[in-house]
């Protein structure tokens, strides 16, 4: 399938709100348009995480890059007149960064009821890549299950666990490597992490 050049990220209440900031940031250069679905509890977590002063109503692309980006369009999750909801928009994916339990088990079991669970179950139906950044410690056995079934329908299930072996010195860079795995399965070259074995240039 071409490329579009466009891409849907989904932002839930789960905590790890940097995980989301840091990956708009470094999708930015590779695609021309990115659909960003942020749920109420996620703006709350970025306010009390982060410490950022933002509403609904001030969510935008300075708010979240720093500078203006006419390609990032604002979606509001009960708007289902949202391209993202019909499987005739085509794009190069959807990534839910992080990915709370409740939103997994309602993609799990064909819930679609908001935005961006409907905009999950279009990309499952037309077969295109789904990633699940799912932040949660420990799993039940609830979790464990809908993880099985959103990846038997065609999800990718990337746990939002950093890796050590490149010696990250901040946490911004401990970040990155989860988003350099999330880059990787949406078919991009990243620089952010060397890959393992291999001398970075």
């Amino acid at each position: 399938m071409a490329r579009t050049g466009r891409l849907v990220v989904g932002v839930t209440g789960a905590s790890g709100g940097i995980y989301a900031l840091r990956f708009l940031h470094h999708a930015v250069p590779h695609f021309r348009e990115i659909y960003y679905i942020c749920s109420e509890q996620a703006i709350q977590v970025m306010q009390t995480e982060l410490g950022m002063d933002i509403t609904r109503e001030t969510l935008s692309a300075r708010a979240l890059l720093g500078y203006d980006w006419d390609g990032l369009n604002i979606l509001n999750p009960r708007d289902y007149f949202s391209p993202p909801a019909s499987g005739s928009f085509r794009h190069d994916g959807m990534v839910l960064i992080p990915c709370s339990m409740g939103t997994l088990g309602r993609i799990a079991q064909g819930i679609s009821d908001d935005l961006m669970t409907r905009a999950a179950d279009v990309c499952l139906k037309e077969r295109r890549p789904l990633i699940l950044v799912v932040r949660e410690t420990p799993f039940n056995l609830i979790h464990l299950r809908n993880m099985v079934q959103a990846a038997e329908a065609g999800a990718t299930i990337l746990p939002a666990n950093p890796s050590f072996y490149n010696r990250p010195q901040t946490l911004e860079a401990a970040v990155d490597t989860v988003v350099a795995r999330v880059l990787q399965n949406l078919g991009i070259e990243q620089t952010l992490v060397p890959e393992w074995g291999i001398e970075a240039d």
